[in-house]
């Protein structure tokens, strides 16, 4: 089965329809969605927040971005799969920004890689998709920049900052970008952005207006349910399913209602070893009728 490639996205866009784009960081959860007719996956640094732990997306390294990416390659098959470059892999210059694209490239077997930032990072951009990689571009909430941004807000929301988001897209999509995540910025502004870039658009709480949209797949699913962002919808409850099957799992093991002889195996029986009827029984190790068997003329 091929693989979605750049231009159906660029497709998509010219002809109006939209593009669905979801999180995915493991083996597992890549096949559901992609069962689920999902064409283009992103293994997002936000896999530091809802798999690993961490408070930000900053402490995720190079490795553990190629180690959770090889398993979602793994599960797909036609899925455009794409990679966020994490923290400090690519802002030093463009020659071990290269380098790391590179590996993701290789290593995990990605179809594209994502970047944050505008016309700072235009050149290491352009230098990579001269290189052969499909870059995605990342504008308004870059949570890499969370502490530079002194939290998680609504970026371009003044007419200063609103030119200054329309100036970094034009410079990424000129920069080679094969297309734009737009993260919590107003849904004016992300529709301004659309109709004038001819690359698409993929919003995260960037409104309706977008050529698509992306969510991350524990949001989604509700499996930290603890905390929805306003951006999210949720289409599953996932986290009470999960909590209610364990608990029916430990209640069954405390009054030994599990494993029952269904879930359990038995001794084997003489009758399962028997030869079958009109069979010779094969010759003891060390029998005579062992010993005297013929070696076969190949073992000569």
């Amino acid at each position: 089965m091929a693989r979605v490639t750049i231009r159906e996205f660029q497709r998509r866009k010219r002809a109006g329809e939209p593009i669905v784009m979801i999180t995915a960081y493991d083996y597992p959860g890549a096949r559901l969605v992609e069962q689920a007719g999902i064409d283009l996956i992103l293994v997002g640094d936000s896999l530091g927040m809802v798999v690993l732990g961490y408070d930000s997306t900053v402490p995720v390294t190079l490795e553990e971005m190629i180690h959770h990416s090889k398993a979602v390659v793994r599960g797909t098959e036609r899925a455009l799969v794409v990679v966020d470059l994490p923290f400090m892999t690519y802002q030093l210059s463009a020659e071990e920004a290269l380098r790391n694209a590179g590996r993701v490239m290789k290593e995990a077997g990605a179809g594209a890689v994502k970047v944050e930032g505008g016309a700072p990072v235009a050149e290491t951009i352009r230098r990579m998709v001269q290189a052969g990689i499909p870059v995605m571009a990342h504008l308004g909430l870059t949570p890499q920049s969370v502490h530079q941004l002194g939290g998680y807000h609504v970026q371009g929301k003044t007419p200063k900052a609103e030119a200054q988001l329309l100036d970094d897209a034009i410079a990424v999509e000129e920069a080679g970008a094969f297309a734009l995540v737009l993260e919590a910025v107003p849904s004016e502004l992300a529709g301004r952005v659309t109709q004038r870039l001819h690359i698409p658009t993929i919003g995260i709480g960037a409104g309706p207006a977008c050529d698509g949209q992306v969510q991350v797949f524990h949001d989604l699913l509700g499996i930290n349910d603890d905390f929805l962002p306003h951006h999210a919808r949720r289409y599953g409850h996932v986290a009470d399913a999960v909590r209610s099957a364990v608990r029916s799992y430990a209640d069954d093991v405390r009054r030994r209602a599990f494993p029952t002889a269904a879930e359990s195996f038995g001794m084997t029986t003489a009758s399962e070893t028997r030869a079958p009827s009109g069979a010779e029984p094969a010759p003891r190790a060390g029998s005579a009728e062992h010993q005297a068997a013929p070696v076969p003329a190949e073992a000569r």
